[in-house]
């Protein structure tokens, strides 16, 4: 059988439900107070909706967020320069990076309810896996760089929702300042040795 089509008035139902969730998101100074009876109400729809549609709350979150990520999923995936993959891995690598930032802060407050959605964690977030896989990948394509898996979890904690937070609310730092103290750690991670360091306990 062929797969059916979601109808019509249900797709208007899901755009008008995220656009509410985005509106909300970006004006609450507190996006864990943000309820699925508030994100109804601002779409003009019955909670069931909500919940037909996306099951819970942190599933919607994740919509919300995925939506606004699938721009950058496709460039990453087939370009433009510097993010897709014709871009040589020692730009592309802090590219990537530099647009996950941009992106945290263009999409702040959702970027916090997401991360402290069920499991009160970044990692547990459905796009997780995703920019670490990618991240690893590009840094293995570094000649001498060997395994990537840790050195692309600590580059990512870097942009934490969380942090930029703090960096934000405390201690005012302007998007600028912010993209170019992200540019410079990512440089040292990866202009450091290429050699392989063994710990104190491995000597």
């Amino acid at each position: 059988m062929p797969e059916r089509k979601p109808r019509a008035d249900a797709l208007r139902n899901r755009e008008a439900v995220l656009a509410a969730a985005d509106r909300l998101f970006a004006r609450s100074d507190r996006p864990e107070h943000v309820t699925m009876a508030d994100i109804a109400a601002e779409a003009g729809v019955g909670k069931g909706t909500l919940f037909r549609g996306f099951g819970d709350r942190t599933g919607l979150i994740q919509a919300l967020f995925e939506t606004r990520l699938e721009p950058i999923r496709q460039a990453v995936a087939e370009g433009p320069h510097p993010l897709g993959p014709g871009t040589p891995p020692i730009q592309r690598a802090p590219a990537l990076l530099d647009a996950l930032l941009c992106f945290k802060l263009d999409h702040h407050h959702l970027s916090l309810a997401l991360e402290e959605a069920g499991t009160g964690s970044p990692y547990g977030a459905g796009h997780y896996d995703w920019w670490h896989d990618t991240l690893r990948g590009v840094l293995e394509d570094l000649p001498g760089f060997g395994d990537g898996d840790f050195a692309a979890h600590a580059l990512l904690a870097a942009v934490r929702a969380d942090l930029i937070a703090h960096l934000i609310d405390r201690r005012n730092a302007p998007r600028e300042q912010l993209r170019a103290e992200l540019a410079a750690f990512a440089a040292k991670v990866l202009n450091g040795p290429r050699q392989d360091v063994r710990t104190a306990h491995d000597r």
